[in-house]
């Protein structure tokens, strides 16, 4: 049995909430995307297109295995006289696929979990978070002319670096969308602008203070029905109280520049919005909200709702440190592999929050973000690995187990933080290179 037959066969077998989800990740939806991008095999070959997408999200899950040594390890490979396919042979495979398929692949695969997966809510209103990543690209001419590198006054990146801004459902970790581009060229508003449009009605998103934009704001809750935001007040910023709506709790309106209403299609002059400071351990909070109805909104909520927006931090540590294990750097070392492989991330860690889901559903009063990332992704990838050689008369039993396990993932609540929030230096073996200085 194939990779692609064993996670079909797996997604057949799941708790209640999930038995209408069995065409998810299954060969046909791969046929569909290879279709509509044109990407199809035209000749029989010993790496076949639709393979070649489970190689793509194989290259997060097994970190650790080369590409030649991941396409047999996961079977993906029609039989010939060799056990083995060169490295190059899987090179032009991956040249052959491009990105597209692959973009396909996660688009439609999270549209459909979105759709069948029982998320929170807070007043009817589906919690979301958007935040931004770099990640680092090996160093060759052409990725550096292709995503650039950061800089500062006194020195550049060692590394050319692609910008990633990503929004996350906070209960679940899964990601609804996903957009990235060179540093040198995108920034993280203009990123966070192509998710305005595929983030769904009767939504809430958390945005970190890097976002402020007042185009961006007005742009998000005008793109669709109650797609409300949230974000802390800039320091120094101007506004007007429109209307006291008690101690801490105001209406407020916000100037648009000219420069903001020349870049944002049908930005308005001002921008109302609810203005909500609280104190915390001696330091005020200011936040401000699309939400200006103070009944369906309690104030009480909005400060401490704002916590939630650290869930998308954990997500990028869990696809950094933990799905590809903290390596340096991506292992593409062309631009257009570089692209392929993040949809596979994404893809790849999609799939392994999905079956978490999965597994919290099958328990009581238990979260998503409840299940510990690090060892039920190792639990899950293993059995992901076996699965090609499980009967499939066995696979019931064995998808029963992996539900089994689930109580043993969950983690214990959050303790208080008490010490300063501070980060350490870690021990090096050897000298590090000094930075480049800018001529």
């Amino acid at each position: 049995m194939l990779l692609s037959q064993a996670l079909d066969a797996a997604l057949k077998f799941t708790p209640k909430e999930f038995a209408a989800l069995s065409d998810l990740l299954s060969p046909e939806l791969i046929d569909e995307c290879l279709a509509d991008t044109g990407v199809v095999t035209i000749r029989k070959r010993r790496l076949p297109m639709e393979m070649m997408v489970w190689a793509v999200a194989g290259m997060s899950l097994f970190r650790s295995l080369s590409m030649n040594q991941l396409v047999s390890h996961l079977d993906i490979m029609l039989p010939g006289k060799r056990p083995f396919v060169a490295p190059s042979a899987v090179v032009q495979a991956r040249q052959r696929l491009g990105e597209e398929v692959v973009r396909l692949v996660f688009e439609k695969t999270r549209q459909l979990w979105f759709e069948k997966t029982p998320l929170s809510h807070w007043n009817g209103l589906t919690l979301m978070a958007v935040d931004g990543t770099l990640w680092r690209t090996p160093d060759t001419p052409e990725n550096d002319a292709a995503f650039g590198r950061t800089a500062n006054e006194h020195a550049r990146s060692d590394w050319p670096q692609l910008r990633m801004v990503c929004q996350m459902e906070v209960t679940s970790h899964l990601l609804s969308g996903v957009s990235f581009g060179s540093v040198s060229e995108t920034s993280e508003v203009d990123l966070a602008a192509q998710l305005a449009g595929q983030t769904q009605d009767h939504s809430l998103t958390i945005l970190d203070k890097g976002f402020y934009a007042l185009g961006l704001l007005h742009y998000w809750q005008s793109s669709g029905t109650e797609k409300h935001w949230m974000i802390p007040l800039r320091k120094g910023a101007q506004y007007q109280v429109r209307e006291k709506l008690g101690a801490g709790h105001e209406l407020v309106e916000l100037s648009l520049t000219p420069q903001a209403r020349k870049k944002w299609k049908d930005a308005p002059q001002t921008l109302t919005a609810r203005l909500i400071s609280k104190e915390i351990n001696g330091k005020t909070i200011q936040i401000l909200t699309s939400m200006c109805d103070p009944l369906r909104y309690p104030k009480a909520d909005i400060v401490d709702l704002y916590g939630q927006r650290w869930e998308i931090e954990h997500g990028f540590r869990e696809m950094k440190q933990h799905l590809l294990q903290n390596e340096l750097t991506l292992r593409s070392r062309k631009p257009e592999l570089i692209r392929q492989e993040l949809w596979g991330v994404v893809l790849a860690y999609n799939l392994l929050r999905f079956m978490m889901a999965q597994m919290a559903y099958s328990l009581k009063n238990v979260e998503p973000y409840q299940i510990g990332f690090k060892q039920a992704a190792l639990y899950l990838t293993a059995q992901l690995s076996i699965l090609p050689a499980v009967a499939p008369g066995r696979v019931p039993k064995v998808m029963n187990e992996i539900l089994a396990m689930a109580e043993s993932f969950v983690l214990p609540a959050r303790r208080q933080r008490h010490y300063p929030r501070a980060v350490k230096k870690k021990p090096q073996r050897y000298p590090l290179r000094r930075p480049q200085k800018l001529n």
